[in-house]
Order: structure tokens, then sequence, then C-alpha cells
């Protein structure tokens, strides 16, 4: 592949908010990635909606109930794709984000695998992180909730 291409790849995927591309040109093959190659596998979607879903422990009546999503008062920033999300760039790694962390307009809350590229999710406003509404490695939807910010 010529290099001037993979230089022009790199210089697109700088500029977008894709995080991985990967392009194949007959025999030819090359994957341009923001991260190192520790960014968690993608689990197969098939595979992920095979997985037997755990219910929840019944809560006693000792229990405090948790405030559900739409009684905790704040910004809702959703999913904007179908994917799997992920709270770190790699297994091993720190989250980008925990619940009372103060975030800045801008700054990367999550990825979301979508079609094998890794896409960055940032906050659209300043805020603290009051609630992640995604556990990690599960699959998301169009205009799902992910965090809220007050």
């Amino acid at each position: 592949m010529d290099i001037r291409k993979v230089k022009k790849l790199i210089e697109l995927l700088e500029e977008s908010n894709v995080a991985e591309i990967e392009i194949h040109e007959g025999e030819e093959s090359v994957r341009i990635s923001r991260y190192s190659s520790l960014v968690p596998a993608a689990m197969p979607m098939q595979q992920a909606m095979m997985q037997p879903m755990v219910a929840a422990p019944a809560a006693t009546a000792m229990a405090p109930a948790e405030p559900k999503a739409e009684e905790i008062k704040g910004h809702v920033i959703k999913s904007p794709m179908v994917g799997t999300y992920y709270r770190s760039p790699s297994p091993n790694a720190e989250p980008f984000v925990k619940e009372g962390d103060s975030v800045s307009s801008g700054q990367t809350l999550c990825i979301i695998e979508a079609m094998k590229i890794l896409n960055q999710i940032d906050a659209d406003i300043a805020g603290t992180v009051k609630k992640i509404l995604v556990e990690n490695g599960q699959p998301v939807e169009y205009d799902q909730p992910l965090f809220i910010i007050g």
C-alpha cells in the first residue's frame, strides 16, 4: 500500500472522532488505531445476545431502593450508536470516569465499539458524573442513556 495513502488515513483519523480504521486493498491491509493493541477484544454481537441474562436479586423490604435514572436530576448523555460499551481504553486500565468524578466538556467518558471501530464518547457539558447507567461490556442501543451529569 502506498505510504501516502497511509499518511492520509492517519490525518483523517486525527481529524475525526473515529478511534480506529481498517482498510483492505486486494491482498494488502492496514489498521490504524488511536489506542494500543490492548483494547478489549470485541465480542461478536450474536454471542453477546446469546449470553444468559442474570436476574438481579430481589430487593428486600429493609434495603433502600436505588433511585431510578428518571429520578436523578441532571443532563443525560445518550449513546449515539448501537454497539458495545467499554468504560476503559483496555481491560487492565482505569475507567475513563467513575461516579462522582468531575468532567469537563469534551472529556472522554467511554468507548462504544461498533463494527470493529472504537468510538470515543465525550461529555458535551462540564459537571459531575452522578450516575453511570451501563455496565462494562454491555451492548447498548441508539439513544440509550449512558450517563447522568449534574
